[in-house]
């Protein structure tokens, strides 16, 4: 059903505000945004933009006019916005939510299936985190911005991210302390990650906004490093 459902749905370029009865019965909200472009052996990369925690806000998932939108614009990518229904990325519900919307869009929309991204604001950083490191055969990258993350095994040593990632973080983010990641992305990549880190100058926590051109930069990442 759901997948009938998703197949009946008409996409717009643009922004696609959806809600559909998804696995087990529960209540997907998101965002699909398609490029405007011609689709005849054209492909588009598909960007998993999961947002920060705002509690059980209904529209937190339309958050992406200044953030997730500008920042991929030049990739002509189909980006897809789920809301996580106030609990963490990583909980089953949104496991069972993102890994479905990606099969569903790849099945469905004119997806690069070798190009799939996740990328996260946040708690969405850290859930694009979690997914990188559980999901590698599913995603070809992992953008966490403005993240706190640390996986690590029983002898201390930091367990390997398999998606490559570009870690975007603020210099005075105040929630998440720039040193923490610092020093979580050294210990990954000294056990063999492929971590790239980029501090954004002078930026906070509570600013998503002001992180726009170092997504820019990740979307030229993307395109010269890693596809």
């Amino acid at each position: 059903d759901l997948q009938n459902d998703f197949n009946n749905l008409t996409f717009s370029p643009g922004i696609n505000d959806v809600t559909l009865i998804g696995v087990d019965n529960a209540f997907w909200q998101f965002r699909v945004i398609m490029p405007d472009v011609d689709f005849t052996n054209n492909n588009r990369p598909l960007i998993m933009t999961l947002h920060g925690f705002a509690g059980v806000n209904n529209n937190a998932h339309k958050d992406t006019a200044c953030y997730a939108e500008p920042g991929f614009e030049a990739l002509d990518a189909i980006i897809i916005s789920p809301n996580n229904s106030g609990l963490q990325w990583f909980e089953p519900f949104n496991q069972r939510q993102v890994l479905a919307l990606v099969d569903l869009a790849s099945d469905y929309l004119p997806v690069d299936t070798n190009k799939v991204v996740v990328n996260g604001y946040s708690d969405g950083g850290n859930g694009a985190w979690w997914y990188s490191e559980m999901h590698s055969s599913i995603f070809s990258a992992g953008i966490p911005v403005a993240s706190a993350y640390g996986s690590y095994n029983s002898d201390n040593t930091a367990r390997i991210i398999p998606t490559p990632t570009y870690v975007i973080h603020g210099e005075n983010d105040e929630l998440f302390p720039l040193e923490n990641t610092q020093n979580w992305v050294n210990d990954t990549s000294l056990s063999g990650s492929n971590t790239t880190l980029v501090v954004a100058t002078g930026l906070t926590h509570t600013e998503p906004c002001n992180y726009t051109s170092y997504l820019q930069d990740a979307a030229t990442w993307l395109t010269d490093n890693i596809w």
